[in-house]
């Protein structure tokens, strides 16, 4: 802190089992402040966790990139102030992360000593780390953080005439520690506050007196100590009298100095560099507000569950967001369904064996799980003893837990199922702790609530898309094929793209099969009962006997007439493997790739009609493309080779470089390589993928 001359800072250890880091050491602001991220799990959107899965300095700027970067921290702390976090880590190991934070008036950029200087220190203090774990050293966090002094202590002497100097002022001074605390306060403090000096001392001064209990009044500490930017504020003295309070903050706490001014507040504008504001208080004790602690985590889940899709993730965010941060073992999140409990999914049981036995259990059994969600109200055991004298039946299946937090998930006033906590200590659970946990479960029940009605409707229109697709291609004597097909990520991970492949038999038909592929507009079950209807007319026109491009014709029509305000490209072919020519009719689809039997590959460049369901009158002109023995033609949807912020070309140009590559592999594993192209996780559209070879 002293070397790049920031405010505050801590220093986080990786937990024993590699998954939290926990802090360890800080200095510059009071526990409260930090107390959300004493426990940081390594899955986190924060930059702790960034710096040591990145393993490079992470730099935040200010107000609006925390707010866009982090935005759950930003919920919790909007200040002004900047931050930068770095791993210490030395070659493989990692022992933890260091933050640091700098008021907001520092520069944009990190500067490069600064950096260099940061860098430098996880690696010095990685180092020393090591060197206490070969003397045998444990490294690990404790139970609370360590609070480092940022400032040396002033002379006696100087103090004492310090003392002196502030009595003889009229306005009120006085001092606090970084943690609010009084730890000083003149005779003209005590005058206007109405309270003697010595019943200040050692207090917060918004717990001091009912009409300073207020958060807004500590909201302004907090910004004052995290931006270090002076502020002021007035309030309401009961019955009448007016104070303004301002605040001069430091690394070393707060001095405060304190003057009657008129109703309006106008005194408090004086100065620069001065944020000013204005509250008033009754002289009645306020409602209650949760701490710090107890909002960050609430906000922090409530952030959290926005992006938990299915019941799975909202298991999985559950665990992830909670177990670290209130320190627990253990969970398992229940249903009721058909009067019975069902197990969601669990997390930490050293048996989970336990927890699928209590899957079926009728909601009448005489264990926590279940009379919570009769009664609605949470129940909280510190140790094995309490849960066995009130539910003795509970032990005839033991979890290995010695401390239980059950929640009821209320949504909509029903019960919706019931969450469960466990500790492998015994654990006490304070007033807060227990408010925070019953505000966190609502929460949890509204996204699970959320989350089961999405699973039901992704089941019903997968299994929709599933009956629409085929579920294998047919055996066609000289041709090869293989297909694959991918839903987007986004929505209910479902689409319009399809593909088919229709053996030509029967008078009238030329020999061989025609293949289709097209990409009906749309993510969702109306694109996708569109595309069954699209995919059913191709096949019905290709019964008939007609051309590739008769085929596009009347499908276009068709989809006009049903004035489905949806529209499809498609591209049609009718494959001759005996006379090795493939006769193709395209609307609006992306074209298809010739792979040569030298491995040279081109894209098919021919005429085509408009997209399909747009113009009744549309033509799709047909063009015969010869196929030489050893050749390969490539059918696809744009989801392969669109990518946000590229060019189409740039897509078509890396599939033909990955198709050169695969030379002569099994068309199986060419797919396999072509379709690594989309990626993993996030996939904005659906993609579906034909190859088709002539037979040697």
């Amino acid at each position: 802190m002293e070397t790049v001359h920031a405010h505050s800072g801590a220093v986080h250890l990786l937990s024993a089992d590699g998954t939290v880091l926990e802090m360890a050491i800080k200095a510059g602001l009071p526990r409260s402040f930090s107390a959300p991220w004493e426990r940081v799990p390594l899955t986190a959107q924060m930059p702790l966790a960034d710096a040591v899965r990145e393993s490079t300095v992470v730099w935040v700027s200010g107000e609006e990139e925390m707010a866009r970067r982090y935005p759950r921290i930003a919920v919790v702390l909007p200040y002004s102030y900047c931050l930068a976090a770095f791993p210490v880590a030395d070659g493989d190991t990692t022992y933890g992360a260091v933050y640091v934070t700098w008021p907001g008036s520092h520069p944009a950029t990190l500067s490069a000593r600064e950096r260099t200087a940061l860098a430098a220190a996880g690696e010095r203090l990685a180092r020393r780390l090591r060197r206490a774990v070969a003397a045998g050293a444990v490294i690990a966090a404790g139970t609370e953080p360590l609070l480092a002094a940022p400032v040396a202590p002033a002379d006696r002497s100087t103090a004492a005439e310090a003392v002196r100097m502030a009595a003889r002022i009229p306005d009120g001074l006085c001092a606090l520690d970084v943690e609010g605390r009084v730890v000083y306060a003149n005779p003209a403090t005590a005058r206007l506050l109405g309270v003697p000096a010595d019943r200040l001392t050692g207090r917060r001064l918004w717990n001091a007196l009912p009409w300073l209990d207020d958060p807004v009044y500590e909201d302004r500490y907090r910004a004052a100590m995290l931006s270090q930017q002076p502020t002021a504020f007035t309030v309401l003295k009961p019955p009448k009298e007016w104070l303004m309070f301002r605040l001069y903050p430091d690394r070393g706490g707060i001095s405060v100095q304190l003057r009657p001014v008129s109703p309006t507040g106008t005194a408090g504008s004086a100065g620069t560099g001065t944020a000013t504001g204005s509250a008033t208080a009754t002289g009645t004790a306020p409602a209650p507000h949760g701490n710090l602690v107890s909002i960050s985590h609430i906000l922090s889940l409530a952030g959290a569950l926005t992006k938990a899709v299915g019941v799975d993730d909202v298991v999985e965010t559950v665990a992830d967001e909670i177990m670290p941060t209130l320190g627990s073992d253990a969970l398992v999140m229940l249903a009721a369904e058909n009067n019975r409990l069902r197990v969601l999914g669990h997390r930490g049981y050293p048996d989970p064996g336990v927890i699928d036995r209590w899957d079926g259990t009728p909601l009448t059994a005489q264990i926590p799980s279940a009379r919570i969600l009769a009664t609605g109200v949470p129940s909280f055991f510190e140790t094995r003893a309490e849960l066995e004298r009130v539910y003795p039946a509970r032990f005839a299946t033991p979890d290995g837990m010695a401390a239980w937090a059950y929640l009821p998930l209320i949504a909509s006033g029903r019960p919706v199922g019931t969450c469960v906590l466990g500790y492998a200590r015994e654990h006490r659970f304070s007033q807060d702790e227990r408010a925070v946990l019953t505000s966190l479960g609502g929460l949890v029940a509204q996204a699970l609530e959320r989350a089961r009605l999405y699973d039901v409707k992704h089941r019903l229109a997968q299994g929709l898309q599933s009956a629409l697709m085929p579920h294998s291609l047919p055996v066609l004597d000289g041709l090869a094929t293989a297909a694959r097909y991918l839903p987007g990520t986004h929505g209910m991970d479902i689409g319009g793209d399809f593909y088919d492949l229709i053996p030509l038999t029967g008078p009238g038909h030329p020999r061989g099969a025609a293949a289709v592929i097209g990409d009906v507009q749309g993510h969702n079950a109306t694109a996708a009962g569109l595309m069954g209807q699209v995919r059913t007319a191709v096949r019905a026109f290709t019964g008939v006997g007609q051309t590739p491009g008769r085929v596009l014709a009347g499908t276009n029509r068709l989809l006009i007439d049903l004035d489905a305000e949806l529209l499809a490209s498609c591209a049609y072919l009718h494959l001759d493997p005996v006379g090795r020519r493939a006769l193709l009719a395209r609307a609006g689809h992306p074209p298809p790739l010739l792979r040569e039997p030298d491995g040279r590959v081109r894209a098919l460049e021919v005429p085509g009609g408009p997209l399909l369901g747009v113009d009744p009158r549309a033509e799709y002109p047909v063009t015969e493309v010869p196929l030489a023995p050893g050749s390969l033609l490539v059918l696809y949807t744009d989801g392969l080779v669109e990518r946000p912020g590229a060019d189409l070309d740039d897509g078509i140009t890396e599939l033909a470089e990955r198709l050169t590559r695969a030379g002569n592999a099994p068309l199986e594993e060419i797919a396999d390589e072509v379709m690594s192209m989309v990626g993993g996780h996030q996939r904005g559209d659906d993609t579906a993928l034909l190859l088709l070879g002539p037979r040697s």
